[in-house]
């Protein structure tokens, strides 16, 4: 269990309760989606009647940990709620994500949610986008190719690392993250990145999230609609 983090736990939790039995519900990746995880096993255990997939290896194991019922991809025609978290988020919930480097198959499950909550502490909701470095998946063949474009897209890029040696995605890839300092147009940013060749996927998730949740330190919630719109 990761140290106590008041806003993110509350952030978490609040999204749990948008559950309703029957559904059919993506389990994110991170230091906020793991709350929310732990309090669906505390709901499945309660006799709450649901079925999951999960983003990454780490929410499947923590999924199966808490006995939440976890079924393949080829059974799930849909999904109605994905609750994932963000590094970046703001406030017509365009996100930065990827910092878990779980970025591909969270973008997979969202995009065929019905709806996404978006969990995080106050410290991740920003006015413009880009202070978090932007992660971008690609695949191994010719990456120093792919890294020299990347750079011409106005970035500086750096091969995640991790115990000296390349970070691998859970799909066998590798994770370039892009400091962009600002991203003014996170659209038009994400098309580019997704036309580049050996580029896999990029952690802009623009138009995707119906709803982030903000935790903050004295427990309290925010929750805010694609609109910018507070909601109650």
């Amino acid at each position: 269990m990761p140290q106590i983090h008041f806003g993110k736990k509350a952030a978490g939790e609040k999204a749990a309760e948008y559950i309703r039995a029957g559904m059919t519900v993506g389990l994110g990746t991170g230091s906020t989606a793991y709350w929310a995880i732990e309090k669906i096993g505390s709901m499945v255990a309660g006799g709450l009647d649901i079925r999951a997939v999960a983003t990454s290896l780490q929410s499947e194991q923590q999924a199966k940990d808490l006995r939440i019922p976890l079924v393949s991809f080829a059974s799930v025609d849909h999904i109605d709620l994905d609750i994932d978290g963000a590094d970046e988020v703001d406030e017509r919930l365009c996100l930065i994500k990827g910092g878990g480097g779980a970025l591909l198959r969270e973008k997979i499950i969202a995009s065929s949610s019905k709806q996404m909550i978006v969990v995080a502490d106050q410290s991740k909701l920003v006015k413009q986008l880009g202070r978090f470095p932007l992660a971008v998946e690609v695949i191994p063949f010719g990456w120093e190719l792919t890294i020299r474009k990347l750079k011409a897209l106005g970035c500086e890029p750096t091969v995640r690392m991790q115990e000296g040696k390349p970070f691998i995605t859970d799909n066998g890839n590798l994770i370039i993250d892009c400091a962009f300092g600002t991203i003014s147009d996170p659209a038009g940013l994400h098309h580019s990145l997704n036309n580049t060749p050996g580029v896999v996927e990029n952690g802009l998730f623009v138009g995707v999230a119906s709803l982030a949740i903000i935790g903050y330190p004295d427990g309290h919630t925010q929750v805010i609609g694609h609109d910018g719109l507070e909601k109650n």
